[in-house]
């Protein structure tokens, strides 16, 4: 782990118990995110996303029941070196929310509904630190004026379900952010919020991002996001990272089908209203991880697949240009015919 990572994930593998084995559902992933760095996950769902977020955060079901290897370094108050992976629950109760925090996807349901926000908030804070209630509670107040929340004073004692769903994200950053983390894990902060919230909610967190130089590992299924806040982008499928790169070369020279794939189905603003077809679709679903098809995972819905060949070898994660790694046997064959067809 370099001096300027906030965060450095090494070869991390997940399994869950089934019957007398394990079912593999998160394969080697790899990566690093800096100090002021946005690292954005995409995939569909089941593509194991959250489950990997989860693991950092040791969020899972302890073993037996999940199988969890490799290692996930943060530094501690002092600067030095700790594996998450590692840890147990004793241990990573001091770090999580305090080294590492994470936004949940759903605030509705991540937000304890008989306690008021204000309390929920300086509960967070109390854990970590020794405070008075009064402390706890100046503090919290301060959280919601740096969030946004208009009226915090009479937020303070709301109820979750008294606020709108952007109020409640909100909330849920400000409890993230309450020990000033050096990594913020958001899980989709900003799905089923309107364009126009949602948009706040980014903005929300690039600024606070810039003051506080927190690295993020923003999880979504939206590349219109992806574009508007992060630096890096890592598209998953099956459990597996098939291409990683930098936003302009996944988003401009996408190598990998799938990505081709997901690309192709966003809606672009300049084409509203002209006659340019029907949006793209991947045939099929995301495959079972108790009975992963052979060869490439993505095989059986690519339509550029041969049998023989994608059906049987297993692709590696090459790297195809500073920085751009992806996982496909056919991308030099596909990349010469992309650049034909412009």
């Amino acid at each position: 782990m370099n001096a300027d990572e906030k965060i450095a994930v090494a070869h991390l593998n997940v399994a869950f118990r089934k019957g007398t084995g394990y079912v593999p559902v998160v394969h080697d992933i790899n990566f690093t995110i800096g100090a002021g760095e946005t690292l954005a996950l995409v995939g569909e769902s089941g593509s194991g996303k959250s489950v990997t977020s989860l693991a950092i955060m040791k969020l899972l079901a302890e073993a037996p029941k999940t199988r969890i290897d490799g290692s996930a370094i943060v530094a501690d108050r002092r600067g030095a070196p700790i594996d998450l992976v590692a840890m147990g629950e004793q241990q990573m109760r001091h770090v999580r929310g305090n080294r590492v925090a994470m936004i949940f996807q759903e605030p509705l349901t991540s937000l304890n509904p008989v306690h008021r926000v204000g309390d929920q908030i300086a509960e967070a804070i109390r854990f970590h630190e020794s405070l008075s209630k009064a402390d706890a509670r100046s503090r919290a107040l301060a959280l919601l004026e740096q969030v946004g929340i208009p009226e915090p004073v009479k937020r303070l004692d709301c109820y979750p379900h008294e606020l709108s769903g952007g109020m409640r994200q909100r909330v849920m950053i400000a409890i993230a952010l309450a020990m000033e983390p050096d990594v913020l894990i958001a899980d989709e902060p900003t799905t089923a919020l309107d364009v126009t919230v949602q948009a706040q909610i980014l903005d929300l967190l690039r600024n606070l991002q810039k003051k506080n130089g927190m690295a993020i590992l923003f999880i979504t299924h939206n590349f219109g996001v992806v574009a508007e806040i992060a630096d890096r982008v890592m598209v998953m499928y099956a459990g597996r990272i098939v291409e990683q790169g930098s936003v302009s070369q996944v988003l401009s020279s996408p190598r990998m089908p799938y990505t081709r794939g997901l690309l192709a189905a966003v809606p672009r603003f300049e084409q509203a209203g002209l006659a340019q077809g029907e949006l793209g679709t991947i045939a099929g679903f995301v495959p079972d991880p108790s009975t992963p098809p052979g060869g490439c995972a993505f095989h059986p819905r690519c339509g550029y697949s041969i049998a023989g060949r994608c059906d049987q070898q297993a692709p590696v994660l090459e790297e195809i240009e500073m920085g751009h790694q992806l996982r496909c046997v056919r991308w030099r064959e596909l990349a010469t015919e992309q650049e034909g067809a412009r």
